[in-house]
């Protein structure tokens, strides 16, 4: 496996333009991240994922640097890189508040777009809205770094038994 990923970044080194090589540096440093600091899930390293939660208001927080390799062909962030912040944001923000052997996944998940992804940055915010035995409902935004709102969106999570 090593040579084979040695081969392929050897290829990429010789093959690849400016852009590309640091779109591929940018993937390598999320990889080194995730190894580094034992991230739980591989997409926490690959977005350079930064979370705060605050348990006692319901609310989770997470901010990720943009780069090129999340753009789609209008050069803005492709709208699936930002329902996937979405739905992380939320998803974080009820295991916060599960107990111990629950977690949550997505049944239902609406997005609204309103703006361009654009800028160097991305925040998106969660937060509880029902909070039931069976399901949560929560809602969620995200905002790119000059502080315009460019997704809102509100999700349903099946609790389930790990």
């Amino acid at each position: 496996m090593k040579e084979t990923l040695q081969q392929l970044l050897n290829n990429c080194i010789e093959k690849g333009s400016e852009e590309e090589l640091s779109a591929l540096a940018h993937v390598l440093k999320g990889f080194e991240k995730k190894i580094d600091h034992n991230l739980p899930q591989f997409i926490d390293g690959l977005l350079h994922l930064e979370r705060k939660i605050d348990q006692e208001k319901k609310i989770c927080e997470i901010t990720v640097p943009l780069n090129p390799v999340w753009n789609n062909a209008l050069g803005i962030v492709h709208g699936g890189i930002t329902a996937t912040l979405l739905d992380t944001v939320m998803g974080t923000a009820i295991h916060a508040i599960l107990p111990e052997g629950y977690g949550a996944v997505t049944n239902q998940l609406n997005i609204h777009y309103i703006a361009p992804g654009i800028g160097d940055t991305l925040k998106c915010k969660a937060e509880i809205i029902h909070h039931g035995n069976k399901t949560v409902v929560i809602s969620g935004e995200a905002f790119r770094s000059d502080g315009r709102k460019i997704a809102h969106a509100t999700g349903t999570f099946f609790i389930i038994k790990k």
